[in-house]
């Protein structure tokens, strides 16, 4: 048994790293090195401090590990952290990603470099804070507190319309979540307690849970997000710097497969089989309508940030399935589209770095002068399609298997999304790494430096290994995920046992 509060400190060292930017920042170039290595160095501890939890995880356990609880706010709010199965990806797919979007940084971010760093850190805090809270209060303070830091890393180092892309992302995101704070009030009101784990198990009642749900659905389905309200995304890609569009896909979209998981279904399992044939008809819509739109793009940030849609509509499509393969499947796509589109645009990054430009007509024989970089690029783009071998094919497969059990109709249309993907993620390759190299701006282009590699290699890498060999993250979870869908089913089952004998 651990004795020390090790989520704690990996959900709180981040900000001390952010303390300490905020003594040495300065305009001077030595102090902004500093400032880089000190935010590096800071999210490379963290990082391996949470690797802790995963060797001393015990992953047949069902409940939450790793539990930490003191007294707080009056008597019913707690300081409640824990993780399980389900968490536990989350926090390490963060904490991971973190080290890469500070290199990425690294030469592309030159005004006030100390505060930009900062905003990172402090965001890294609230990100995992989000993924390990028990306490639906503390909950909601790290899921809303997230959007300040997004909103001035978009507001000040994004494009140039930054401005309006940072309001309409956080209008967007916030007024969905202020139904959910109404749902936590009717919730503590309903059972006296904001306790996560206790709520899982409290009974809850019908029309409670309908309007309960659709509350907690308004936020999450605007973070994941899902169409019709997924438009505040493309402009917040387009606008953001690289690391920002790289956190935004990889962290902060997962936050509403995750609440789906934490508590639409586990909470509310009469509402949410209630309302599946809305999240299906949903995520049929987003998977077909926006990899069509994806097809009419001619930014290449915009065209990924429509395929994450695209993608995140197989996720709530798997969750709401509720089986057993369609809710590892949404799980394991969630971490696999984290690490695919994450590295997607850092691919982009690294071409605008070096033109200035993220139209596709710009590129084009990308081939003949950046071959490491398009070896690279097809890896990503092939895992983006959905291709054996790779991550993105083990999750797709699993929540269409998952869905098949459930909606026949579902499955067939969400299945077309497949050729779909495939053929905007493979125009979009052609354009920009095939055909004769013409323009005489990209006759000098450089192939990838020694840090580009380094921040795209190990991505490579994860994304072979786990379209290979799943088994890590499907293990992690497994029976995390068997006991939300056997309290799922149990719930669904005796209703409709009690509505026969009436």
């Amino acid at each position: 048994m651990t004795t020390w509060p090790i989520l704690s400190v990996v959900t709180f060292l981040p900000t001390v790293g952010a303390l300490l930017v905020y003594l040495v920042r300065g305009d001077d170039k030595a102090a902004q090195r500093n400032v880089r290595w000190i935010a590096l160095w800071t999210t490379l501890v963290t990082f391996a401090v949470s690797l802790l939890l995963v060797a001393r995880f015990d992953p047949t356990q069902a409940d939450f590990q790793f539990v930490e609880k003191a007294p707080w706010l009056a008597n019913a709010i707690t300081y409640h952290m824990g993780v399980d199965g389900i968490s536990l990806p989350f926090v390490i797919l963060t904490t991971a990603l973190m080290p890469f979007c500070i290199v990425a940084s690294w030469k592309s971010v030159k005004l006030r470099v100390g505060e930009y760093m900062m905003a990172f850190l402090i965001l890294e805090t609230l990100m995992v804070g989000t993924f390990s809270s028990l306490d639906l209060v503390l909950f909601y303070l790290f899921f809303e507190g997230g959007l300040i830091p997004m909103f001035l890393i978009i507001g000040i180092w994004g494009g140039p319309r930054r401005v309006y892309a940072s309001f309409k992302f956080f209008l967007y995101t916030f007024l969905g979540s202020v139904l959910m704070l109404l749902a936590i009030m009717a919730l503590y009101w309903n059972a006296g307690t904001t306790d996560i784990p206790t709520l899982m198990h409290a009974a809850v009642p019908r029309s409670l849970q309908i309007w309960a749900w659709l509350a907690f659905f308004a936020s999450f389905a605007v973070k994941m997000p899902m169409w019709p309200v997924h438009t505040w995304l493309p402009d917040a890609h387009v606008e953001a710097p690289t690391a920002g569009s790289v956190i935004l896909a990889a962290i902060l979209l997962k936050m509403g497969g995750y609440g789906f998981l934490r508590f639409s279904l586990p909470m509310f399992p009469l509402a949410s089989q209630y309302f599946a044939p809305l999240v299906f008809s949903l995520s049929v819509i987003a998977i077909i309508y926006t990899s069509l739109v994806a097809l009419m793009q001619e930014d290449m940030k915009k065209l990924i940030a429509y395929s994450s849609v695209a993608h995140m509509g197989f996720v709530t499509m798997g969750i709401f399935a509720g089986t057993t393969q369609g809710v590892a499947g949404g799980v394991f796509q969630m971490i696999s589209h984290g690490i695919v589109s994450g590295a997607l645009f850092l691919c982009v990054g690294i071409v605008y770095d070096r033109m200035h430009t993220r139209e596709i007509a710009a590129y084009g024989g990308l081939v003949n002068r950046m071959p490491l970089y398009a070896l690279v690029f097809m890896v990503f783009t092939m895992a983006n399609v959905g291709l054996p071998g790779t991550s993105g094919f083990v999750g797709e497969f699993m929540t269409l298997l998952g869905t098949f059990k459930v909606s026949l109709p579902t499955t067939v249309f969400a299945t077309t999304g497949v050729i779909l993907s495939a053929a905007y993620a493979l125009w979009l390759y052609r354009k920009v790494v095939f055909g004769a190299l013409v323009k005489p701006s990209l006759a000098t282009i450089k192939d990838l430096t020694f840090r580009e590699s380094l921040t795209l290699v190990p991505l490579v890498a994860l994304t072979i290994l786990f379209g290979v060999y799943p088994k890590p993250i499907l293990d992690m979870s497994a029976t995390s995920v068997q006991q939300l869908v056997n309290n799922y089913n149990t719930a669904v089952t005796a209703v409709k046992a009690a509505a026969l004998t009436q």
